[in-house]
């Protein structure tokens, strides 16, 4: 958080951590990654962005960040994914104004995603949205019938800062462990239950993974969290879903464990 005082400040510093502390740890790097998109964004739009009203029922940034509560529609986001959600907006919105529609890139039909503004003319390039942060231009184009459209760009694709800062933070840290400042005791070194870990082990080993990913032995939850890293279970077979839940069962300490395990070995 060193990095992070200077630009957010002392006591927005404090928030952020007491956040990112308060965690699962299996959801801790992506709390920090968060934090990497609000320090980026924070010196791209001034401490002010945090202050200034939203509009709407939203509230100003500084009382999320109070409150740790998400606001429809990002509910399935903790407080500190949001806020980096609208900052990440936000600096793309100074950068390359704000968009005319939003897209779902899952389809990757390129024509006539939505509709066209008044007053849109051939050859225009319309800033459009897809992601937090993310942005890509359609093209208007006057179709053989007389009518116009629009063909997405897709080479145009892009991110802010500080959506490019969430994500690289977020692949080159990894799952962790992160040690945080003021942690005492330390919840990487809690002791695992041996015959948990040694199912999760076993079963990691019969499908694919191998010894050197998994390391020498689980005693600790921060053996646990480096292993995870290391097998990157995420591009494996659909199995491995299973596995990951009861392995983060077992980090996080969840009453959900046996249950977790049964569900793997059952399968």
């Amino acid at each position: 958080m060193g990095d992070v005082r200077p630009v957010l400040g002392d006591e927005r510093t404090r928030r952020c951590l007491d956040l990112a502390l308060g965690a699962p740890l299996t959801r801790r790097s992506s709390e920090l990654a968060a934090v990497a998109a609000l320090l980026v964004g924070t010196r791209e739009l001034g401490r002010d962005w945090w202050e200034r009203p939203r509009g709407g029922k939203l509230p100003p940034p500084d009382e999320v960040l109070t409150t740790a509560v998400a606001i429809e529609p990002w509910t399935d986001l903790t407080a500190l994914e949001m806020l980096a959600a609208w900052i990440s907006d936000d600096a793309a919105d100074a950068l390359w104004g704000r968009p005319a529609a939003q897209v779902d890139l899952n389809s990757w039909q390129a024509e006539d995603r939505f509709p066209l503004p008044p007053g849109a003319r051939p050859g225009e390039r319309l800033v459009v949205h897809f992601d937090a942060g993310g942005r890509l231009d359609a093209v208007v184009v006057r179709r053989p019938g007389g009518e116009l459209g629009s063909n997405l760009d897709f080479q145009s694709l892009r991110y802010s800062g500080p959506a490019e800062a969430q994500w690289s933070w977020g692949v080159a840290a990894g799952l962790g462990p992160h040690r945080l400042p003021g942690e005492d005791p330390d919840p990487y070194a809690r002791r695992v239950p041996p015959g948990a870990a040694d199912v999760l082990r076993d079963w990691a080993l019969r499908n694919g993974a191998t010894r050197d990913q998994l390391g020498d032995r689980w005693d600790t939850v921060g053996d646990v969290v480096a292993a995870i890293e290391r097998v990157d279970w995420m591009w494996r077979s659909g199995e491995w879903f299973a596995w990951w839940r009861a392995a983060s069962a077992l980090v996080d300490d969840s009453a959900h464990l046996p249950y977790r395990l049964e569900e793997l070995t059952s399968g």
